[in-house]
């Protein structure tokens, strides 16, 4: 925690708090809240953190600079040997850096990081999504069918109901790309299908693919960082699209944050931003197999 604060400290990046508590969420289909009673008599709920990620553009907006938060964050169901509900999160966001630049920033860290643990300086390879599917499944995106897609997920043994594009692809990645990465080396993987910009800017070079980079070392995914939407319209229309996906596959919809969006009407600086779980950072970093060996108390123990 010291080093992570002196390498933003030497780069005068500021570090803020923001509430754990909100009574807005996150809309993302691929992540549950855990709620609570309301703090606000106008809504029926609260959210526990996800992220600190609207609040922290919420500075930005107002003018803060250069910014970063390390604290928790809770992800509900969020439970295996990797992953643990209630975990440390670092975030940061560059003011006028590309998500290219901001990639560039997190490889340092996990250098510098890795250097204080005693640990040689990684190689680090960089790859497009596209090329992940083809050097490792010979796979070609731009003319592989969703249905075709489907079988070779079922020749790898998923048993499912029929996926939709991303979901196979999520399948595909998560369980026969990801695991092949090679160790002792830091991988990026950038340009993500435009379907899955999440709060990313779609790449004007290609509408395809976003401006968004994951970063993963030793088979794990370690960061998460995109060159940020500053749009406050196409942010609305993201929010809601995500909860009509919420609502056909029959989950609660979840109340969106209209700070955030008045706040970016008011202007979002360009900008990037990246988010990094720390205790998975910790466990790689140690040599450990389970997060609960880094964690002084696991959520079963809790």
């Amino acid at each position: 925690m010291r080093q992570i604060r002196e390498f933003f400290h030497e780069r005068n990046v500021l570090e803020v708090e923001t509430p754990i508590l909100s009574s807005a969420g996150n809309t993302d289909v691929n992540i549950e809240s855990f709620t609570s009673e309301s703090i606000n008599r106008d809504f029926p709920k609260s959210y526990l953190r996800t992220s600190p990620e609207f609040p922290l553009k919420r500075l930005l907006c107002s003018g803060s600079g250069d910014i970063f938060e390390l604290g928790k964050v809770f992800r509900k169901g969020e439970t295996s040997k990797t992953h643990n509900v209630e975990f440390t999160m670092l975030e940061w966001y560059r003011i006028g850096f590309n998500y290219l630049q901001l990639m560039d920033e997190v490889n340092e860290l996990l250098i510098s990081l890795m250097q204080d643990f005693g640990l040689s300086e990684p190689q680090i390879q960089n790859l497009t999504f596209n090329q992940c599917f083809e050097d490792y499944l010979e796979i070609n995106l731009s003319e592989i069918s969703t249905t075709q897609l489907n079988q070779i997920c079922r020749q790898h043994n998923y048993d499912g109901s029929e996926l939709n594009r991303d979901e196979a692809l999520d399948f595909l990645f998560s369980m026969q790309i990801q695991p092949r990465f090679p160790r002792e080396k830091i991988i990026n993987v950038t340009q993500f299908p435009a379907s899955q910009a999440a709060l990313s800017m779609i790449n004007p070079e290609d509408n395809n693919t976003s401006l968004r980079f994951e970063t993963y070392f030793n088979g794990y995914e370690l960061a998460n960082g995109y060159q940020e939407l500053t749009d406050a319209v196409e942010q609305e229309k993201r929010f809601n699209l995500d909860n009509a996906k919420r609502k056909n596959a029959g989950w609660n919809e979840v109340r969106m944050d209209k700070n955030l969006l008045t706040a970016m009407q008011h202007g979002m600086p360009d900008c990037s931003g990246v988010a990094l779980g720390v205790d998975r950072l910790l466990m790689l970093l140690l040599d450990r197999k389970q997060i609960d060996e880094v964690l002084s108390f696991h959520s079963k123990n809790a």
